[in-house]
């Protein structure tokens, strides 16, 4: 009898020809300042997108304090010496606009447009990886105690707006109905007296290098069900290797008809949605496999992960399946340039990661010209399967014994406390 991912393939129609893109003008200039500006035309609505980025983030302020140039891009947007945040807000919406601040590891921006005219398992999973994966390094910080955020001061906050706002660690992108020069004029008129020297770059420790696999469970009395999160060092977009890659990932977890989501979904009903993904940071990168389970299959559940990483490591994907992923990245990605703030994250990673000027017209064609031997070579370098550190976040007292069987295991609180295993 077929297997249900079978009966799935075999009901899939055939894809349609790739269609062409067709790639928008261009036009990159420096401001006297320092100031990056991308400008690209799209006709297709009258509207534009922008993003303003600095290229200094949560990482760039952990010596500070944690997460704390996330809480002043939340001050950013609530008002100015000459607006109040009531004011902004409505003259906003009289243009028909919006106006967003935030801030991640490596990079803060500021996001606009206009007309022309944390779950808790899956948080406490991902935070206790990166603290395993990262150490010492800033990229372990994802969030601040209750007691950290009421410690911070105005000061604070004012000091890290001063030091990563200014032209200098900056780059404005613009998307969308206009002419280029024009556009290129009124940037300049609005940004051009702007000053501000780039921060220097933090210094920072190595992160530790995990050897052979070591679980971390993090005890949710009660919990119904685990989520699971395993995880090994990668590498950055800049990579020479970052496409074969994301195509093995893709054949692995990283989409709807790959191999982890068959075997455990599909197939076994262990869970909904497992998934995997590369995940870039500027200095380093990692790769990460995660499925919320029943309490009772967490065992069979890690069996299954592993087994699935470890035969992409062991054996060459058929031609057939290798084709079905590239149609999956090629097309996602063709997809994605469809509307002006796919084109603009599109472009914001092309700038921010510093990739080549032809990196997105050529990434296509990239991804198609991937032979098996390269997936195996990305499994077997990048899938670190002996030494991968796992996470599960669950009722302890159900979990336990499944999860010591994958490595020495440590047990944490919600709360980050390491308590000692059941004897």
């Amino acid at each position: 009898m077929a297997t249900q991912s079978q009966r799935t393939a075999n009901s899939v129609p055939e894809l349609a020809p790739e269609r062409q893109v067709r790639w928008p003008k261009r036009t990159k200039s420096q401001l006297a300042n320092g100031l990056e500006i991308i400008l690209l035309e799209s006709h297709s609505i009258p509207k534009f997108r922008g993003e303003l980025y600095f290229r200094s983030g949560n990482a760039s302020a952990a010596s500070r304090g944690t997460a704390l140039a996330e809480m002043a891009a939340t001050m950013v947007r609530t008002g100015t010496s000459q607006h109040s945040s009531r004011e902004i807000e409505e003259h906003l919406r009289g243009l028909g606009a919006d106006l967003s601040v935030s801030a991640g590891q490596d990079n803060s921006s500021i996001s606009f447009a206009g007309l022309s005219d944390h779950a808790e398992p899956g948080f406490l999973a991902g935070e206790r990886l990166r603290k395993v994966l990262f150490g010492e390094h800033p990229y372990s910080q994802i969030s601040p105690t209750e007691e950290q955020v009421a410690a911070y001061t105005r000061e604070e906050l004012q000091s890290v707006y001063r030091d990563f706002y200014t032209p200098e660690n900056a780059i404005l992108i613009l998307v969308g109905d206009f002419d280029s020069a024009t556009m290129q004029k009124s940037a300049e008129r609005v940004f051009g007296n702007w000053s501000g020297s780039k921060p220097a770059a933090p210094e920072s420790v190595k992160p530790p290098v995990p050897k052979g696999r070591r679980v971390y469970l993090v005890d949710l009395p009660g919990s119904v069900q685990t989520q699971i999160l395993c995880g090994c060092h990668a590498i950055t977009r800049k990579h020479p290797h970052w496409i074969k890659l994301g195509l093995t990932n893709s054949l692995y977890g990283g989409a709807f008809n790959s191999r982890l989501v068959m075997n455990i979904r599909e197939d076994k009903g262990y869970t909904y949605s497992p998934r995997s993904g590369v995940n870039p940071l500027r200095q380093y990168g990692y790769f990460s496999v995660s499925a919320a389970v029943r309490n009772d299959v967490v065992a069979a559940s890690l069996t299954e992960i592993f087994y699935e990483i470890d035969k992409l490591r062991s054996l060459p994907v058929p031609e057939a399946e290798l084709l079905d992923a590239q149609n999956y990245l090629t097309g996602v990605f063709s997809m994605g340039l469809a509307t002006q703030s796919g084109l603009l994250s599109q472009i914001s990673t092309l700038a921010l990661n510093d990739l080549p000027d032809d990196y997105l017209e050529t990434y296509r064609e990239k991804v198609r010209a991937l032979k098996p031997e390269d997936v195996l070579f990305a499994a077997r370098t990048y899938f670190d399967s002996a030494n991968m550190q796992i996470v599960v976040v669950g009722d302890r007292k159900q979990i336990e014994s499944q999860a010591a069987l994958f490595g020495d295991c440590k047990i944490f609180s919600a709360a980050g406390a390491q308590f000692l295993a059941l004897s």
